[in-house]
């Protein structure tokens, strides 16, 4: 079974389409867990009253426009690469501009032309787990003003309950084409402090890692790694 990139293939194709559907609301609060059911929710973010926030992989952007809605950002980025996750977040949410901006473009070159804008970025589940972080943190980095805030969630272990990796490698994860065809994709699922040396060798500091376990118990739930860190001010 050969690896079909996003340059091939919308591996995305199909994700949160049937909740679409029928779910068309601003979200009144999200999660960081991986059952997006408990724990801390927006206020890991801090005050983004008058900010500029980005969600980095956001999917459907439920979770920036709740920010949008409910919390008085200056403006907030949904930025996700997939044609088909970009369509229906701008089906969803469009009505939620200019506060709301919607964009399509892979993480990296997104960031890289964002030098110094954001006071926040967030990622849930998001593009730090698709993306290889030595490329992704330092532009994550350079797309932070000074005391900027990165905030993500991630696997704290694989969904077949194999453990994180102890060094910054990707593994092959299970994917569908848009026509269903059976593919992988690349997941970085990584150990505590993979993380954290990565984040400190991008040159952020005041790094901290909490696990937050699973909810329930089944063959596709999984603990949480929810992790924080600031570009130096």
């Amino acid at each position: 079974m050969g690896r079909v990139t996003t340059s091939t293939a919308d591996l995305w194709h199909h994700y949160g389409r049937a909740r679409a559907s029928t779910d068309r609301a601003v979200p009144g609060t999200f999660f960081w867990n991986w059952g997006q059911d408990a724990g801390p929710g927006p206020e890991v973010l801090g005050d983004v009253t008058g900010r500029c926030v980005g969600d980095l992989g956001a999917g459907a952007a439920r979770h920036a426009a709740h920010l949008a809605v409910h919390h008085q950002p200056a403006r907030v980025l949904a930025v996700d690469a997939s044609p088909a996750q970009h369509a229906m977040a701008t089906d969803l949410y469009a009505h939620l501009a200019p506060r709301l901006r919607i964009v399509q473009s892979d993480a990296v070159p997104h960031l890289h032309a964002m030098t110094g804008t954001y006071d926040v970025l967030y990622s849930v589940f998001g593009a730090v787990d698709f993306t290889d972080p030595r490329e992704l943190l330092p532009a994550v980095a350079a797309a932070l003003k000074p005391g900027g805030r990165l905030v993500y969630s991630t696997l704290a272990h694989y969904l077949n309950r194999a453990p994180a990796q102890p060094d910054a490698v990707a593994a092959d994860v299970p994917a569908k084409t848009p026509d269903g065809e059976a593919t992988t994709m690349r997941r970085w699922v990584l150990q505590e402090h993979v993380w954290a040396t990565l984040l400190d060798e991008a040159g952020f500091t005041n790094i901290i890692t909490d696990v937050l376990p699973a909810t329930a118990d089944g063959p596709r739930t999984a603990d949480t790694l929810l992790v924080s860190a600031y570009h130096p001010s």
